[in-house]
């Protein structure tokens, strides 16, 4: 008999709708995380652009340090230790949210930077030389321009943002990694399970890849 037909591959059904609340989950956080990352990311990315010293140095010093350290360390962090400093338990899923909000801002920080600098510096010029103040010209002429540039890689952080959710089954976070730990180690059926929740991570990949591609496509044309 061939090793895998010793497995209960049918018996899968019965687990999927826990697997797929997991991965709801999976989808709010990365959502919601992203969200905020990509506000946290545009003030940052901005901050680190501006001659005003101490916000710079405030901003680099928050990229280098979301960026040096891993993703499990900051989620350990912010689950265990932050609450004995501002005294008061944060709940799994709002502590999951805060540490893709926190790591992605870093990133995108990084993505939006290097948009802007990609537009020319003659934009700006142009700009003042039309009458409007730097701030209306970053606002008007800069930005929409950046931001089209930034859409590919902002897609990718996406990805790479939904698949460190997998790494909040640590901090308690209901989603579908933790689903499926908890599937497994109760009904030892590993094999079955993981294999599950590993198509399930890359059908939503996939998924985002090929919208990523189309997204693309549109924007070169």
């Amino acid at each position: 008999m061939h090793p895998l037909a010793t497995f209960d591959w049918p018996g899968v059904i019965e687990f999927l709708p826990s697997l797929l609340v997991g991965l709801c989950y999976t989808l709010l956080v990365a959502i919601v995380g992203i969200g905020i990352g990509f506000i946290i990311g545009a003030f940052v990315g901005l901050g680190r652009l501006t001659r005003f010293k101490p916000l710079y140095w405030l901003a680099t010093v928050y990229v280098e340090v979301i960026r040096g350290t891993p993703v499990l360390v900051q989620a350990m962090w912010i689950f265990f230790a932050l609450p004995l400093l501002i005294g008061t338990n944060l709940p799994p899923l709002v502590a999951g949210i805060i540490v893709i909000a926190l790591n992605s801002g870093a990133y995108i920080a990084e993505i939006v930077r290097g948009a802007v600098q990609s537009v020319a510096k003659g934009q700006m010029e142009a700009g003042r030389s039309l009458g409007m103040s730097q701030h209306t010209t970053m606002l008007n002429v800069i930005w929409p321009q950046a931001f089209r540039r930034m859409i590919p890689p902002l897609g990718n952080q996406f990805i790479i943002s939904l698949k460190d959710t997998s790494l909040l089954s640590v901090i308690l976070v209901p989603e579908l990694m933790f689903e499926g730990r908890m599937i497994a180690a109760s009904h030892f059926n590993s094999v079955e399970i993981y294999t599950t929740v590993a198509a399930l991570y890359l059908v939503i990949t996939l998924t985002l890849s090929k919208v990523l591609n189309v997204v693309e496509k549109r924007l070169d044309r």
